[in-house]
């Protein structure tokens, strides 16, 4: 299994294999020809409020992650989140977000969850 996290911005390299926008807005001045993003599933995107608190009042990544997965842990979002680690049993998927810090974003919180 595979599974990438890289930012959307980035052009697409020929192994990203299924590219997943996870992401709940589309990024900023990116055209959808230019992202080359296959799909796009918002029910695995940190909920608004999530998004709020995390990046205006400066919670702490590891709060984040737990408050995260509990979402995922939700119906709709755990089915997709077992469709995209099927997926990855299958082929490299790379996740794309906007995001800075890879390393500390929601992305890398799914990426980390599709490998167990």
């Amino acid at each position: 299994m595979s599974v990438r996290v890289r930012r959307v911005y980035e052009p697409p390299e020929p192994d990203d294999g299924l590219r997943v926008l996870v992401d709940r807005l589309w990024p900023r001045g990116l055209g959808k020809d230019a992202a080359r993003v296959d799909e796009w599933p918002k029910g695995l995107t940190p909920s608004t409020e999530l998004r709020r608190w995390y990046h205006g009042d400066g919670g702490s990544y590891e709060e984040f992650r737990e408050r995260y997965e509990a979402e995922l842990a939700a119906p709709e979002a755990a089915g997709l989140l077992d469709r995209v680690r099927d997926r990855a049993r299958q082929g490299t998927v790379t996740l794309l977000t906007a995001s800075r810090d890879t390393g500390h974003s929601h992305a890398e919180v799914l990426a980390r969850l599709l490998e167990d």
